[in-house]
């Protein structure tokens, strides 16, 4: 008796109430869905509809026992049967499913029931009066490289072996696709909160509440046909806009219009271009307004078109929090577009003072939320908005107590960010803006079809943190998101006046000149007060973030990285068509363009911008020197000193504070050289 169904383009499987469907979603990829019971659902947490490919191959044995399905690259093969159980006399029905590449090498397998050791590949623990709790095990390869996953704070280059968590934290994005040398890779299609396992003996993905497992596989030649695949299952970037490729300038904060203004008229009057000028948080007189507060900011429309003149952008903070006092709590609460709390007090931040989380996932309050912000903020001409606090960021991270218009915390939250980006992508577009770049401080698979900008949060003023961001940059890229920046210079505990953070922060600079987006920003010491003209206190501000606020040898050398950055602008608008057309990261792992050099695959200190910048960044205090790794096959040019090496070999080099080792591919970057013989 046949297990499996099939309409010639989908595979149905079913036997002790579970109910297991693959169906091809790409030209060389499957979508595999199953329920304990009930009907597969449809769900579009991040995956678009599947595109149009040519029919799979689709075979069913004809005793029933298994049956195949072939699309592209890859194929899946399914094992049915059942197994006795001589403690209960009863027969099990089982599928296993086998994920092989065009040669009919396994890439994949789910994990075997081991005969007495019962283990299972889907294994669903109900949780009374609810759903279930979901384990997905595979046999994976014991030698594979694993790398994407999003932005966790740590310095693994190769994942294999790690474990982490599927939440979302302040500095902490979970993105859950994983990028692997033996050629495929996965989305884990399910923003339940849990973890993931990779293991030497097996890979383990753990929902803690779902109703269904959900997850999407590609097989690919190498990294960049993968990940190509991977943005046409979830959307491409859009095109970066041209004030992305700039400086982008902040501090904690501007506390005022005229603040804002003179220090955009200082950047044009030293001759330093900037792109962007932000206006950070609580420039609004209580969370949650959506709108300037007259007294500190009179006239916003003039303000951008003064910026405009100086050829800048403003971009303006919103955060998702409503304060219990702003003047829209009462009706986003009337309405049901706040996040609530299933136990306790329904209070979920209280930062200068007590508030709530406006519902993204709620249609009503995305529209309401952009209405308010369209009002206030993109009628006056602001066309850039920062989201922050995306995660969101509870005062405490008991995801499971929150309750969502989507549904349950444990079993949605992972996608907050992603509709808090779609809020205002959705509303600009709709508005006639195209070209949305939006930065925001968490992201979900799918967010970078909505303009995310994702940075990396409020991390710490620290070589180590430096060194994290290096390696989660590369990251993000491989999760799907190729536009990511960090505070330079970390947000945390910088002293303006302080030698040490000074060479903290060139190094961070040269690192930012050479990312998707180059920006300053961060809680600089020592700080100040703000009071309003009747003496209420206002948030404070912290000491001046501009290139020239920590003295002039500083300014020179951070002038001369900006200098380097302007003339990148051709090549940063190549790699970001290339980001938006063909769904390639800007910076890239040694891996994806080097997938057969085993070392690649591990170095954590370097990067490639592209394809043929090798950018080696300087993440030790005091160091003058390092060695640097020059992977197999083409020869590498020093582009400070012009030297040439071959390909496969370390070398060490010269690096004093001004300098930022730099290797072009074949003879790529000899453009760059002028300047950085201006910077020596």
């Amino acid at each position: 008796m046949s297990f499996f169904q099939t309409d010639g383009h989908h595979l149905r499987w079913t036997g002790d109430g579970e109910t297991l469907l693959v169906e091809p979603w790409g030209a060389d990829a499957v979508r595999v869905r199953a329920v304990p019971a009930g009907d597969v659902l449809d769900t579009a947490w991040a995956l678009l509809p599947a595109p149009r490919t040519p029919d799979p191959t689709v075979e069913i044995a004809p005793d029933g026992g298994s049956a195949r399905l072939a699309q592209g690259r890859l194929t899946v093969d399914l094992e049915a049967g059942q197994e006795h159980d001589w403690q209960t006399g009863y027969s099990v029905s089982r599928c296993r499913l086998t994920f092989r590449d065009a040669s009919g090498r396994v890439l994949l397998r789910e994990l075997e029931s081991g005969g007495a050791l019962k283990q299972k590949a889907r294994d669903y623990r109900a949780i009374v009066g609810g759903d279930h709790r979901l384990t997905a095990a595979f046999e994976s390869p014991a030698d594979e490289h694993l790398a994407g996953m999003g932005l966790y704070q740590q310095e693994l280059a190769d994942l294999k072996g790690s474990t982490l968590e599927l939440a979302h934290r302040n500095s902490q994005a979970s993105v859950p696709f994983v990028l692997s040398s033996a050629g495929y890779g996965m989305l884990w299609h399910n923003p339940a909160i849990g973890r993931a396992t990779f293991g030497v003996n097996r890979t383990e993905w753990v929902a803690e509440s779902t109703r269904q497992l959900d997850y999407w596989v590609t097989a690919g030649d190498t990294p960049a046909q993968i990940l190509a695949a991977y943005a046409d299952a979830t959307g491409h970037v859009p095109p970066m806009p041209e004030h992305g490729l700039g400086l982008w300038q902040s501090k904690l904060r501007y506390a005022s219009q005229e603040e804002l203004l003179t220090t955009a008229r200082e950047y044009h009057r030293r001759g330093l271009p900037v792109d962007v000028i932000v206006a950070d948080f609580f420039h609004w007189p209580h969370m949650g307004d959506y709108r300037f507060e007259e007294e500190f900011w009179p006239d916003p429309a003039a303000m951008v078109a003064e910026l405009r003149e100086l050829g800048m952008e403003l971009m303006v903070s919103v955060w998702p929090q409503v304060s219990v006092e702003s003047e829209n709590f009462e009706r986003l609460r009337r309405d049901n577009h706040l996040v609530r709390a299933d136990r306790g007090l329904d209070v979920q931040m209280s930062f200068e003072g007590p508030s709530m989380f406006v519902d993204v996932t709620h249609p009503g309050a995305r529209a309401t939320l952009w209405d308010l912000c369209r009002r206030n903020y993109h009628d006056h001409g602001v066309r850039l908005f920062w989201l922050d606090e995306a995660e969101p960021e509870y005062g405490r991270y008991d995801l499971d107590n929150y309750r969502y218009h989507a549904g349950p915390g444990a079993q949605v939250t992972n996608l907050y960010p992603q509709h808090f980006s779609r809020a205002f992508h959705d509303g600009q577009t709709a508005a006639g803006q195209g070209d949305v770049v939006n930065l925001v401080r968490c992201a979900w698979a799918g967010s970078q079809r909505y303009g995310a900008l994702v940075w990396s949060g409020d991390i710490s003023s620290t070589w180590e943190a430096l060194r994290r961001q290096v390696v989660a940059g590369v990251h993000m890229g491989v999760a799907g998101i190729p536009w990511f920046t960090t505070d330079i210079g970390g947000f945390h505990g910088g002293d303006v006046t302080d030698p040490g953070f000074h060479e903290l922060l060139v190094r961070w600079f040269q690192v930012g000149t050479f990312s998707p987006v180059l920006r300053m920003h961060g809680d600089r010491r020592p700080g100040q007060e703000v009071s309003a003209a009747d003496g209420s206190r206002r948030s404070p501000t912290g000491a001046g973030n501009e290139l020239w606020s920590f003295g002039e040898e500083v300014c020179g050398v951070l002038s001369g990285y900006l200098r380097l950055r302007e003339a990148m602008r051709p090549l940063l608008r190549r790699l970001m068509a290339e980001a938006h057309e063909h769904g390639q990261p800007v910076v890239r792992g040694l891996f994806h363009e080097f997938p057969d050099d085993p070392r690649a695959w591990s170095v954590a200190d370097q990067y490639l911008l592209g394809a043929d910048l090798l950018v080696a960044p300087v993440v030790e205090p005091g160091a003058t020197t390092r060695e640097v790794y020059l992977p197999q096959g083409p020869t590498w040019t020093d582009l400070w000193s012009g030297a040439v090496h071959a390909g496969g070999a370390t070398v060490r080099v010269d690096a004093p504070r001004h300098v930022i080792p730099l290797f072009g591919r074949d003879g790529a970057g000899a453009g760059l050289r002028p300047v950085l013989a201006e910077l020596g």
